[in-house]
């Protein structure tokens, strides 16, 4: 994923002042390289590829044997053949089970693997989650008129969450918001991510000019207009 540059972020800080000039709302951009390290997914990947030892065991061919000559042998003699080879089959199911919890746990800790395998109802919980957060720790909710919008865009996950406070909440239907997320989500699939912002930006303007329009000698600047760019999770 494109990260941005200097010069996208001085672009989209440009559009959301030019965008702020038709409304008394606030637009608010947060970029974020990821919303979690899914650290738990190498765990649940390797549990469940080791499970599959002995299975893999017997799949190619893997038997547990014992002498067929031992006749002659005495009751204990047999029940000792017995135990060692059952000992040998376990031993090599544990080993086997040990290896791949390893290999595969390794394999899926590195970061794009770690992603791909990652269910993508869990990253969408987190990219929400962590959203959330920083509208509430950027103080987006303390505008004059509760009219604050949060653009927040985690790049490695390619997905893209729009909070509205209250104050536009009530007047707005939260579907009028999918064209500009899907703006965004296409400028991230495409590579460009400023592009995806600036278009998402222009349609939230539409919206915020329409119900909020800005009224001359008292239009305030409340929250900055910079892009906030969060270290990675």
């Amino acid at each position: 994923m494109k990260h941005l540059t200097p010069e996208d972020l001085a672009a989209i800080e440009a559009a959301v002042r030019e965008a702020e000039a038709r409304t008394t709302g606030e637009i608010y951009c947060v970029v974020a390289h990821d919303s979690s390290h899914y650290g738990e997914t190498p765990l649940a990947w390797a549990s469940g590829v080791a499970l599959l030892g002995p299975a893999l065991l017997l799949l190619f061919g893997v038997r547990v044997t014992i002498p067929d000559f031992f006749s002659t042998w005495s009751a204990s003699e047999v029940g000792a053949a017995i135990e060692n080879a059952v000992r040998s089959a376990l031993t090599g199911a544990i080993v086997t089970q040990a290896v791949l919890f390893v290999l595969t746990g390794l394999i899926v800790e590195v970061p794009a693997v770690r992603r791909l395998l990652t269910p993508k109802s869990v990253k969408r919980q987190r990219v929400r989650r962590r959203a959330a957060e920083q509208f509430a720790a950027k103080n987006l909710h303390t505008t004059r008129e509760r009219t604050g919008v949060m653009i927040f865009v985690s790049l490695d996950e390619r997905m893209v969450e729009l909070i509205a406070d209250e104050g536009i909440a009530d007047h707005v239907d939260i579907h009028v918001w999918d064209g500009a997320v899907a703006a965004l989500t296409d400028g991230l699939r495409q590579g460009d991510p400023a592009m995806g912002f600036k278009a998402a930006i222009g349609l939230c303007a539409d919206v915020l000019a329409e119900k909020f329009p800005a009224r001359v000698g008292d239009n305030p600047n409340e929250i900055p207009d910079a892009v906030v760019v969060l270290p990675r999770a």
